[in-house]
């Protein structure tokens, strides 16, 4: 039986770890072409003999607008078109917002607001060539709530699922669907160093919450995976969901749902 994605072309960025590598697996396990991208060129490539045959890998800066145009011309010239682009590509630094350094502050919107800008633009400009497509933008639950110690990742997250229902109003016509997922806490490597320091932030041991795990446990049930952050970036790829357009798609446990 065929998978869901069979004979599309898909890239993700930030695809050589984490939930871009979960996604760029599931693709290529659906039946796409996949093509991931990542600044780190040589774990790409790891990553992507790992998957097999219908994956490749290239080095990309998704803030280098140079880059990004060149990475979505590759994929379109070497594989005849491009039908799927995921922009997961992020990164987050963890601090109080009042005494964070603008430097700091920029690092994160220029990855995580600047990169998916790029990506989605230039990918729907060259889907729009050849007849459509669907964009899927990583974002967080973040974007829909202040959170202590991530206000600059927050802030990106905010702005990136507006962009991308923007997009999606924008390219409807021209046959592009968009759309957000808002993952809750997923046990990544990119939450994995901080869980004591949201923990003392928190003050959880003093309200009688042994650690961060624990908290997550009573506010959204469990951490969510990589895979099912997968399976719903993948269904948002596939044709299933074609009058799926602008979305914003919790993934959370019921995390934003419940005040206590």
């Amino acid at each position: 039986m065929a998978g869901r994605l069979e004979g599309k072309v898909a890239v993700v960025t930030g695809a050589a770890q984490g939930i871009g590598l979960a996604i760029a697996t599931r693709y290529a396990a659906e039946g796409a072409t996949v093509v991931l991208s990542d600044l780190d060129a040589d774990r790409a490539q790891a990553a992507a003999a790992a998957i097999g045959p219908g994956a490749t890998a290239v080095g990309c800066d998704v803030t280098d607008e140079g880059q990004v145009a060149s990475l979505i011309a590759g994929v379109v010239e070497g594989h005849g078109g491009l039908d799927v682009a995921v922009a997961n590509a992020g990164v987050a630094v963890v601090a109080p917002a009042v005494g964070q350094s603008l430097a700091d502050w920029r690092k994160v919107i220029a990855v995580n607001l600047d990169g998916v800008f790029l990506t989605l633009t230039h990918a729907a400009g060259a889907m729009a060539a050849s007849g459509g497509g669907s964009l899927v933008t990583i974002a967080s639950v973040t974007a829909q709530a202040g959170s202590p110690l991530i206000a600059s990742y927050a802030a990106a997250k905010a702005g990136a699922v507006n962009l991308t229902k923007t997009i999606a109003v924008e390219m409807r016509d021209h046959g592009v669907r968009a759309n957000a997922i808002c993952p809750g806490f997923i046990d990544t490597e990119l939450v994995k160093p901080h869980k004591q320091t949201f923990a003392d932030a928190l003050g959880l041991q003093a309200m009688g919450i042994p650690d961060f795990d624990a908290f997550i446990a009573m506010k959204q049930g469990r951490y969510g995976t990589e895979e099912e952050v997968a399976a719903l970036a993948t269904f948002l790829a596939s044709d299933r969901s074609g009058f799926c357009t602008a979305g914003e798609y919790n993934l959370d446990g019921g995390l934003r749902a419940s005040l206590l």
